[in-house]
Parts: C-alpha cells; sequence; structure tokens
C-alpha cells in the first residue's frame, strides 16, 4: 500500500505531532516522538513498537532512509509521507533528517530490573535538564550498568531531547522511575552498596571500593544530592577539582565516577 500523503499544516495528524511535544500531552495519549535515523533504527533494533513513522525523502541525509523505512513497516507501523513544510513544523530538530516515528510509552518496575551477578546500577535523583539526562544514558550504557533508577522525576525521560542526547540508547538501557525511599529500601533488600557524590565529601571517587554489588547515586545540577541519599548512602565521594569552578556538570561527572567503576571493577 502507498503511504498517505499529508501536505497541509493544518492536517489533525501534524497537530498531534506538534502537541506531542509536550510532556502532558505525551502522557495522556501514553505517546512519545522518536526523531532521526538512528534513533528509529535503534528502536527497532530493541523490538520498539512504532505505530506511525512520518517520513520526508527531502529532508533524508543518506541513502539508507528506504530500507529502514521498510523495515518499520515490516515490524507494523503505519507509513506518512510528509511534505517538506510538513515535517519541518512537526520535527522537533532545527535541522530534520526526514524521519519521525510515534511509539508508546513503558514503565519498568524495580522487581522487573535483571541483575547481573554482581549488580551495577546508577541512580539519579532530581536531574533537571533534558539533555543531560540524555547524555547520562549514553554514559550507563557505554559503562554496562544493569539499570537506571530516575527517582523523584523533574525531566520526562520521553522528552524529545532526552531521546535525541542519549541517541536512542533510550531503547536498550532498562530505565526505572520510582521515589527515593522505595528505590533506597529496594537497594537494601538486594544488598547493593549505595555510594553518592558530593562536593563535601571527604573521600575522593578514586579512592573509594567500587568493586562487588554497587549502586551510583548522582544529585540534581542547582542542588545535588538531598539529605536522604546523603544520609542513607554507605559512602560519600567527591571529584577533586583544582580550579575555580565548585562543581562539574552532571553528566560529566557522572561519566567519570561510572568509568573509574568499570575501570575497579574489570581490574
Amino acid at each position: 500500500m502507498l503511504p498517505e500523503k499529508i501536505t497541509s499544516l493544518q492536517n489533525p495528524r501534524i497537530k498531534q505531532l506538534v502537541k506531542l511535544r509536550e510532556r502532558r500531552e505525551r502522557d495522556d495519549a501514553g505517546l512519545f516522538l522518536i526523531e532521526g535515523y538512528r534513533e528509529v533504527r535503534r528502536a527497532l533494533e530493541k523490538n520498539i513498537r512504532i505505530g506511525e513513522l512520518y517520513f520526508c525523502p527531502e529532508w533524508f541525509l543518506g541513502e539508507n532512509e528506504p530500507a529502514l523505512i521498510e523495515q518499520a513497516i515490516q515490524a507494523g507501523a503505519q507509513l506518512y509521507e510528509l511534505s517538506k513544510e510538513a515535517f519541518a513544523k512537526c520535527a522537533y530538530r532545527d535541522r530534520p533528517d526526514g524521519l519521525l516515528a510515534v511509539a508508546p510509552q513503558w514503565k519498568l518496575g524495580l522487581g522487573e530490573v535483571a541483575l547481573s551477578a554482581q549488580p551495577f546500577v546508577l541512580v539519579v535523583e532530581s536531574i533537571e535538564k533534558p539533555g543531560n539526562l540524555g547524555t547520562i544514558l549514553r554514559s550507563a550504557d557505554a559503562a554496562g550498568v544493569d539499570a537506571v533508577i530516575v527517582c523523584d522525576a523533574v525531566t520526562d525521560v520521553f522528552n524529545p531531547n532526552v531521546v535525541r542526547s542519549s541517541t536512542g540508547v533510550l531503547f536498550s538501557v532498562p530505565i526505572v522511575l520510582a521515589d527515593s525511599a522505595t528505590v533506597h529500601a529496594w537497594l537494601r533488600e538486594k544488598s547493593i552498596r549505595i555510594v553518592a557524590t558530593t562536593p563535601d565529601a571527604q573521600l575522593l571517587y578514586s579512592q573509594a571500593d567500587l568493586r562487588g554489588p554497587l549502586s551510583i547515586v548522582m544529585g540534581s545540577e542547582q542542588y545535588g544530592l538531598s539529605e536522604f541519599w546523603l544520609k542513607e548512602s554507605n559512602a560519600l565521594v567527591r571529584i577533586p577539582m583544582a580550579g575555580q569552578a565548585d562543581s562539574l556538570n552532571v553528566a560529566m561527572a557522572t561519566i567519570i565516577t561510572l568509568f573509574e567503576a568499570v575501570r575497579q571493577r574489570n581490574g
């Protein structure tokens, strides 16, 4: 079947795509947007169910898009071809690449997390910026964590900028949303050591023992970790700062701490 073609900016589907940029609309519909060739490809690779795929050949950047579109069709996606202007209206990126998918949101509970023999978990509390959360997900994927647990979420994990900055890793790293008290109780139940990061700690992150069952806890950009995690953790660590700045970007601090744990655990 030939795809339905949409040229009007007033088409109801175009209006719905624009609405899905907003968190309330995404939550009400139980849907979110996946924009970009790499992101759509990774979603299909991880068997994310894509209900609708919108495309515009005039925005394509390469020659592999038709094969990806065919893959989406085989996976059951409904296809829509947009005019260049219509695609630009509903795209999130300044320079789109001609592919935009709509998929259902999902929820994963703590009881569904598959822990390895030596559990390695990243806990982030109240991360505010979608770009930081997306970068944190990429770092967690690269470090091989069992799961990322988002406590007391401020940023929606299905924000288009989280999907974009995670480069589709959102689909491969198990992500759980829960409140801090519930997560803390779960970590204790699983005998997973809790190491929290704060600039006020005496112990350097490189001097801490990050082997064995481990959860690393990172705080928000503006306020750092809450008193709850500072009091309830097994150890507090800091990254040394030699210059004028008193803190690092939370995504960068996460990368540094995660890969020190990787170094120790692989050593």
